[in-house]
């Protein structure tokens, strides 16, 4: 049983049963008994923030809400005033879910709950929050900030109208990692929300751009770390009552790894918007590829050219590259068929897990069969991990338990292996990504390339 399952679930229910101040956790033991005479029913959110934490499934008497992952947020839970049994199951890469509980919580009438848990594996603790639910004002938008992101250390939270210079402009608040701000009602209309370092608003960790706070909208905006794309540190979750969404900051970019994966095609050329002269890729061999690049999100033009004369288009295509997101484009099949092949990724590290992801880019392979074993083991006596996987598929992440590994490739049906067994060594938290090719100039012998935590120093 990991950390997370074993230290920090039981502190999330032990302070959630604990709770009973009009703020955040409260350090004593004791539990504040519910007054009976009060009737009504209590509202209750809960937010996954841990970054490095795994998703987790949740219980709420007959209420279930499964798989919550990092920075997700479940809409308002509406609960009688009563006494709850909450189960936390937390998901793990073999299968064997660990139950935590059942325990017995109460809820109090006409309050709301948010249940938060922050901080990474190693260091995970639960925040609960609570504040009486009365409705917002006319005209208003009610908030409640939280700092959920451990690596961010103490800021300086402004909101402002659009364009407003900081330097001119006072913090509505200063906290550090597990504080939070409010609840306040302001009146609703078009801000802009910026973090900074505390006391310096020059550096800013994080900035909204021009947002819309609506007329009757209750907010928990928790700020989490950033696990995507871009300079900020942080990112925004909203939980407005039914859902959760993420809010980037207006600096996040699209970044583009490529990778010449066409085992007959001459080194290459990567053309963006028609911009020969200056190849964002220039002479990429085969099976190289390219360290991420970063780039404003849009809608690009993308040409791939024969490096020698930029005479021969092999492919063009228009993609749209979108805020936030990894794209890989991989160059694959061979010359006469070459196409263009995305594959996004999916780059949080998980503490408990390792993210294996495999592609099959190999024209000669044909459908394959994938086995995924412990050292040594006689792919005879086992099924494939993955069956009848076609080219140009991409599996996605699998989640493994972190250790070490034998990855065969056979051809679909057959115990013959054309790839492998290839021994890899994983690391919890690690994210790996392996892709099948043909050798240089087509046909076997058949190849791995090796990417992200595979060749990170």
């Amino acid at each position: 049983m990991s950390n997370f399952l074993r230290i920090a679930i039981p502190l999330f229910l032990f302070a959630l049963a604990g709770c009973s101040s009009g703020s955040s956790t409260d350090s004593g033991n004791t539990a504040t008994p519910l007054p009976p005479a009060v009737q009504g029913n209590a509202s209750v959110q809960i937010l996954h923030a841990s970054p490095d934490a795994p998703a987790v499934n949740i219980r709420v008497s007959s209420t279930e809400i499964n798989g919550v992952d990092y920075k997700t947020g479940t809409g308002i839970l509406t609960l009688p005033n009563n006494v709850y049994t909450v189960q936390i199951d937390g998901i793990l890469p073999d299968g064997a879910t660990t139950v935590i509980g059942p325990v017995q919580l109460p809820f109090a009438a006409n309050t709301r709950y948010s249940v938060l848990a922050i901080g990474d594996v190693a260091n995970i603790m639960p925040l609960v929050l609570e504040q009486p639910d009365t409705a917002v004002p006319a005209g208003s938008t009610r908030l409640r900030v939280v700092h959920g992101a451990p690596l961010a250390g103490p800021v300086d939270v402004y909101l402002t109208p659009p364009g407003a210079d900081l330097s001119a402009s006072a913090p509505v608040g200063t906290f550090d990692f597990g504080g939070d701000l409010g609840p306040v009602d302001v009146t609703a209309g078009d801000y802009q929300v910026r973090v900074t370092v505390a006391g310096d608003p020059t550096a800013l960790a994080f900035d909204s751009g021009t947002i819309a706070l609506t007329d009757g909208a209750n907010l928990l905006i928790t700020a989490v770390e950033n696990t995507l794309t871009g300079p900020a540190p942080v990112s925004l979750v909203l939980q407005d009552g039914t859902g959760s969404s993420e809010l980037l900051d207006v600096r996040t970019s699209a970044d583009v790894r490529v990778v010449h994966a066409s085992p007959d095609a001459p080194d290459v050329d990567v053309v963006v918007n028609d911009d020969f002269a200056n190849p964002l890729v220039p002479a990429l061999a085969f099976p190289e590829f390219t360290p991420f690049v970063s780039v404003p999100p849009a809608t690009y033009n993308i040409k791939v050219t024969d490096a020698a004369t930029q005479s021969v288009i092999a492919i063009n295509v228009d993609l749209e590259l979108m805020a936030g997101l990894r794209y890989n484009v991989l160059a694959v099949d061979n010359l006469v068929s070459i196409a263009p092949l995305l594959a996004i990724d999916d780059p949080r590290p998980v503490a408990t897990e390792s993210k294996v992801r495999i592609i099959h880019a190999s024209p000669a392979a044909g459908d394959v069969d994938i086995y995924v074993t412990a050292p040594q083991t006689d792919i005879n006596t086992v099924d494939p991990t993955l069956s009848d996987i076609p080219f140009q598929a991409n599996t996605g992440f699998l989640s493994l338990v972190p250790g070490d590994y034998e990855v065969t490739v056979t051809a679909a049906g057959s115990k013959t292996a054309a790839i492998g067994p290839a021994a890899i060594s994983i690391a919890g938290g690690g994210v790996y990504t392996a892709i099948a090719r043909d050798a240089a100039g087509g046909g076997a012998p058949l190849g791995l390339i090796l990417m992200d935590d595979f060749v990170a120093p």
